[in-house]
């Protein structure tokens, strides 16, 4: 149990303008800053967190809200960046804000993926694994024949098809995210035939990789030509959470140089398993967001 003066301390909403306290407790719990992406979870979905008296922050999460809008029931909501200050952990502060969230996100269905550190606090709360995402990292290196699908730079008159399959393939509306994307992310990059889009990816910027995410795609083929190309646009080293059961992607992307990094658990409460079709969604945009 956290301590009285710990469990008296108030859960409040976080909003931009503690972007710099939310990169310091990344920072203090040996993860990397993530400014950028904080930045972004922070505008595009609800932040949770309990002040510290001595400054900074104690905890802090975000949720991210997927479906109609806040007077119908939402499709979904996605949990991230849960931290605790070094501090103060193994004292119950995750778990009180946890459940917190769990309280106030009511009846929509939940998800998040989870560290084998975190799992069994999730797992205590009610969460159950449906499925695991594998962490990719390195320089990405072409083979010799390259996928044979058409990509391109998207375009502001692709935004309106990009929204049609990304809600067909995700099962729920990510309006308020995709629209994001032109600037959040560095590249994003359609697969086009007969002059139609069967996929999207984004390439956005993460200390020293570009993370690549969303992946949404009709098959592995497209799949493989949208991470192609934007390799081909950059030199930093890639990163992406795959669906372990796209089986034959990761293991292109390993013959391409990228290197198994670790293993998330997708856990979800209230579903059984993830909306959507899982066959043409091949990586998140974040594991934070989804």
């Amino acid at each position: 149990m956290p301590t009285p003066s710990l469990a008296a301390l108030p859960i409040r909403r976080l909003t931009p303008r503690d972007l710099i306290a939310c990169a310091d407790l990344s920072e203090d719990r040996g993860w990397p800053r993530e400014e950028h992406k904080w930045g972004f979870l922070l505008t595009a979905g609800k932040g949770y967190g309990i002040d510290d008296p001595d400054g900074g922050l104690v905890s802090a999460c975000v949720v991210t809200e997927y479906g109609p809008g806040p007077h119908d029931r939402l499709d979904l909501g996605a949990i991230g960046m849960v931290l605790v200050a070094e501090r103060h952990s193994r004292q119950g502060i995750g778990r009180r804000l946890m459940r917190h969230v769990v309280s106030a996100m009511g009846t929509t269905p939940l998800t998040l993926h989870a560290t084998p550190n975190g799992q069994p606090l999730y797992e205590e709360l009610g969460f159950k694994v449906t499925g695991r995402a594998e962490m990719l990292c390195g320089h990405f290196t072409p083979g010799p024949s390259g996928p044979s699908v058409v990509t391109r730079g998207a375009t502001a008159e692709d935004l309106t098809e990009i929204l049609r399959l990304d809600e067909d393939v995700f099962g729920a509306d990510r309006t308020h995210i995709i629209t994001r994307l032109p600037a959040f992310a560095d590249q994003l990059r359609v697969a086009e035939e007969n002059g139609r889009i069967i996929g999207y990816a984004g390439a956005w910027p993460n200390m020293a990789t570009q993370v690549v995410g969303p992946l949404i795609a009709r098959d592995t083929e497209t799949a493989k030509a949208l991470i192609a190309s934007l390799a081909a646009h950059s030199d930093r080293p890639l990163r992406t959470d795959i669906d372990v059961r796209h089986e034959e992607l990761l293991a292109w992307a390993k013959e391409c140089g990228l290197a198994s990094v670790a293993f998330n658990a997708v856990m979800t409460y209230g579903i059984s398993e993830l909306p959507g079709d899982w066959t043409r969604r091949f990586a998140p945009l974040t594991v934070a967001a989804g």
